[in-house]
C-alpha cells in the first residue's frame, strides 16, 4: 500500500496441487456468516472515460462500474481480491487486516449492478488475536487456491495462509510461509504488494508469484518472487513511467496480468495493466509486457490496488478491479468492470 500525499509456522508447505481460475463455487452468504453486516450503497459508474461513451480501450471493454460508500470505516482500505461464484460475488482484505464480502448484482455479460449484503470480519492469528494486536496487519493481496488462501502483508513481508472456505469469518491463519531475507527485508511500502497463483498445467502450477511494490526509481526492475514447495526463485519486470505494482492475476490462457498505479505531483493520478505472455515468468527473466490499459486523472479511477479475473457463463474473461480509499474523505472505493477481447 502507497498512501496518496523464517520458517512456515504451521503444517508443511502446502501451497497448490491444482490450480482453478475461478475460485470454488461458494457464494457470499456461505461466508463470514458470523461477520458484523454493513449497511452500504452504491453509485453507478456509466463510462470509464469522463465524458465520454466509448466504452472500448483497446482488448478492454467497460461493462460498468460501482462506487461503493460503507457505514463503516473498516470496510475502507480495500487491497485484494477474489471473484467468487463467476462473479456474483466476492472476498477481498483490507490494508488493516480485515476480510470483506459482499455479493455482486450483475447483468448476464458481467456488468455489476449493485454490491449488496456486505460483512467484514479481523483476520486472526493462530492464537485467535487479530493481527492489528501483532502488528501483522497491512494486508494488501489475495490469492485463492486449492489448499487455501494466501495473504500478504506488507509491512512484515510476510505471506499467511489461511484455510477455505472462511464460513464463520472466526478462522485462524494455519500458518507463515517460510521467506529469504531478500524479502523480508523489501522496504516498507515497497513490500509484498502483489500476489497470484501459478495456472495448473503451466512450469508455475503449484507455486505462488509475488511482485515487490516499487522500486528506487524507474532504473531500478521490479523484483519478482516465484515461491515454491523446493525454495523461491527470482525475475524482474522493468519499471516505467513511475508506476508502482499494487496486484496480479494470471489469465485463463496462463497470460500474467500485473496491475500498477501511480500518483504524484507530476502524473497525478494513474493505472495500468500489463500483460505477460504465458511461460515468460521463470527464473532469471526480465519481462517488458504489454500494455493493455493506460488511465488517468480524465478517467473513473482512484488509488486502484486489487484485480481478480473470472469467466462468466458465456466463457469470456472479466477483469474486477477495486481501489483502495485509505478510509480517507477525499478518495472513493470504485469497483470497475472490464470484458477482456481476445
Amino acid at each position: 500500500m502507497r498512501r496518496f500525499g523464517s520458517s512456515f509456522t504451521g503444517a508443511v508447505f502446502l501451497i497448490l496441487t491444482a490450480f482453478i481460475l475461478d475460485a470454488p463455487v461458494v457464494r457470499a452468504q456461505e461466508i463470514l456468516s458470523e461477520g458484523l453486516p454493513v449497511k452500504a450503497r452504491t453509485r453507478a459508474i456509466e463510462t470509464f472515460h469522463i465524458g465520454h461513451d466509448d466504452p472500448v480501450f483497446g482488448k478492454l471493454t467497460f461493462l460498468g462500474g460501482l462506487e461503493l460508500l460503507a457505514s463503516d470505516r473498516k470496510v475502507g482500505g480495500l487491497s485484494g481480491l477474489v471473484s467468487l461464484d463467476g462473479g456474483n460475488a466476492f472476498l477481498a482484505v483490507t490494508d488493516n487486516g480485515h476480510w470483506v464480502r459482499a455479493t455482486v448484482e450483475q447483468e448476464s455479460d458481467g456488468k455489476p449492478l449493485d454490491i449488496k449484503d456486505v460483512r467484514f470480519a479481523p483476520l486472526l492469528g493462530k492464537n485467535g488475536k487479530t493481527l492489528r494486536a501483532r502488528w501483522g496487519h497491512d494486508t494488501e493481496a489475495l490469492a485463492l487456491t486449492p489448499s487455501g488462501l494466501y495473504v500478504t502483508a506488507e509491512y512484515r513481508n510476510a505471506i499467511y495462509h489461511y484455510p477455505w472456505p472462511l464460513t464463520t469469518g472466526k478462522e485462524r491463519m494455519i500458518g507463515q510461509l517460510g521467506l529469504p531475507g531478500d524479502i523480508t527485508s523489501l522496504p516498507r511500502n515497497a513490500g509484498l504488494e502483489a500476489l497470484a497463483a501459478g495456472p495448473d498445467g503451466s512450469s508455475l502450477a503449484g507455486k505462488l508469484v509475488a511482485v515487490a511494490e516499487s522500486s528506487k526509481s524507474d532504473a531500478h526492475d521490479l523484483s519478482g518472487f516465484i515461491i515454491g514447495p523446493d525454495g523461491v526463485e527470482r525475475f524482474s519486470i522493468e519499471r516505467r513511467d513511475r508506476f508502482d505494482a499494487t496486484d496480479a492475476a494470471f489469465l485463463p490462457d496462463g497470460d500474467f496480468l500485473l496491475m500498477e498505479r501511480r500518483f504524484n505531483l507530476r502524473d497525478l493520478i494513474g493505472l495500468r495493466l500489463r500483460r505477460f505472455e504465458a511461460g515468460s515468468i521463470q527464473a532469471g527473466a526480465k519481462l517488458t509486457g504489454e500494455v493493455i490499459l493506460e488511465a488517468g486523472f480524465e478517467h473513473q479511477i482512484d488509488n486502484m490496488e486489487a484485480l481478480a479475473v473470472h469467466q462468466n457463463a458465456a466463457g469470456e474473461t472479466i477483469l474486477s478491479l477495486l481501489s483502495d480509499d485509505n478510509r480517507s474523505m477525499l478518495q472513493r472505493t470504485v469497483f470497475l468492470r472490464f470484458r477482456l477481447e481476445d
